[in-house]
């Protein structure tokens, strides 16, 4: 079987098997991961009311906020450990065992009784759940990239951007969710039992997810590496020792995607809190922007395989740089469902489609498979650890500071300044 190196990439043809059951398998923890991450977000105000004392309504909603942010915390943890694993023991196994993690902590949200009726121990069980999510995201993406990518060797970026279909498609599901739940139930209920809901849809559909992955055959570069002796007693070591160069190229080149992203996720409680906006028209944009998000990031792959993934990329991330500020003066000066999902397609449209989408093949090809899972995890989580979680606290604290709602604007092109420089540098490791 032939090998072909492209940079520290070794792209080989994948064993036969039920490949498409095999990369649905690897996305549906993707699926799972953001449907409850989005659907905590989307539920932030609620929650903050029900799992913390309300003495100072900002205050409580600061705090769930905060623990949004705390299961990043975790991330590096969960990237080192099960990077290491994936790369020691193998992809099959540690998707397995990341889907087991997220299916405990939804659990523990899905059932945790309020503040009323446990008192603090309401938000300890909700940080206890929001820490074992955060853990297993922290190796899901890492893990489920290096499986997908080791799909094909001419193929890499289409197979890597269905991560971000998947978790487009959770954008679709979680935003449908919370339109149902808040166009057909009372405030009351959605307060005493209605949040509850697509939670407890995650705890059902977690272990069907269990039980796919359990049937998934492991990648064929990890059979060679491993067939061969070639695996490293310390992938975490060789990582910083060889490619720490890359760790930090990747790292940066995701930030923007990152920023960009969880700034979508965020605009729902942001247009609400801030432009006056109702719950109905913040989820009818989301639901609009999953739908793009769904579809549209399948295109930036296959384009990055047919145009290059570092070229598509830096002309998407300057596009989104160019358009963000009319984009953002188009909503705040007229604040409505139609600009707002407006806003948030086309959010999703150039940044999550045409530059995060292809961003796998890109962090992929920087390792080499005896540590790649290591590599791109540990990238990818410094990207998630400072810039995704602190992304909704950083947008309301500008906010608060400055006093305009144009701030979140210029977070972005700082950001996607130092996106490109990294794009620069790995221009000779990608194609």
């Amino acid at each position: 079987m032939s090998t072909t190196e492209i940079g520290c990439y070794t792209a080989r043809q994948p064993r036969k098997g039920n490949r498409t059951r095999d990369v649905i398998a690897a996305n549906f923890g993707t699926f799972f991961e953001w449907f409850d991450l989005l659907v905590y977000a989307m539920f932030a105000i609620t929650i903050s009311k029900l799992f913390f004392p309300q003495g100072d309504p900002q205050s409580a909603l600061l705090f769930s906020l905060m623990t949004f942010a705390s299961s990043f915390l975790i991330r590096p943890v969960g990237a080192v450990v099960l990077g290491i694993m994936a790369d020691k023991v193998g992809r099959r196994t540690t998707l397995s065992f990341a889907a087991m993690l997220m299916l405990a902590g939804t659990v523990l949200i899905a059932v945790s009784p309020t503040y009323d009726v446990i008192g603090v121990w309401a938000p300890v069980i909700l940080v206890t759940g929001r820490l074992l999510q955060g853990f297993s995201v922290g190796g899901e993406f890492g893990t489920a990239n290096s499986y997908l990518t080791e799909q094909s060797a001419s193929r890499k970026a289409f197979f890597a951007s269905l991560q971000f279909s998947a978790s487009g498609l959770a954008v679709l599901a979680a935003s449908l969710f919370a339109y149902c739940l808040n166009h057909f139930l009372t405030q009351d209920q959605i307060n005493s039992w209605g949040w509850r809901v697509p939670f407890l849809f995650g705890c059902l559909i977690g272990p069907v997810g269990l039980y796919i992955r359990s049937k998934i055959e492991e990648t064929a570069d990890f059979e060679q590496v491993k067939r061969t002796g070639a695996t490293v007693q310390n992938p975490l070591a060789e990582t910083f020792k060889s490619h720490k160069r890359f760790v930090l190229i990747g790292a940066v080149v995701a930030a923007a995607g990152v920023v960009a992203s969880f700034l979508n996720l965020y605009m729902p409680t942001f247009a609400i809190n801030n432009l006056g906006l109702t719950k109905d028209d913040a989820f009818i944009a989301s639901i609009c922007s999953g739908v793009v998000c769904t579809i549209v990031p399948m295109i930036g792959g296959i384009t990055a395989d047919r145009l290059g993934t570092v070229k598509v990329m830096r002309t998407a991330l300057i596009l989104g740089v160019i358009l963000v500020f009319p984009l953002f003066q188009m909503l705040t000066r007229s604040p409505s469902l139609l600009t707002l999902a407006v806003f948030q397609c086309t959010l999703s449209l150039v940044f999550y489609s045409f530059y995060y989408a292809p961003i796998g093949s890109l962090l992929s090809q920087l390792f080499p498979t005896s540590c790649r899972t290591t590599g791109v995890s540990i990238a990818y989580v410094i990207a998630q650890t400072f810039f995704g979680g602190i992304t909704p606290l950083v947008v309301g604290f500008m906010v608060k500071a400055t006093g305009s709602v144009m701030a979140p604007a210029y977070y972005i092109v700082i950001i996607a300044a130092f996106a490109l420089i990294g794009l620069y540098a790995s221009r000779k490791h990608v194609t």
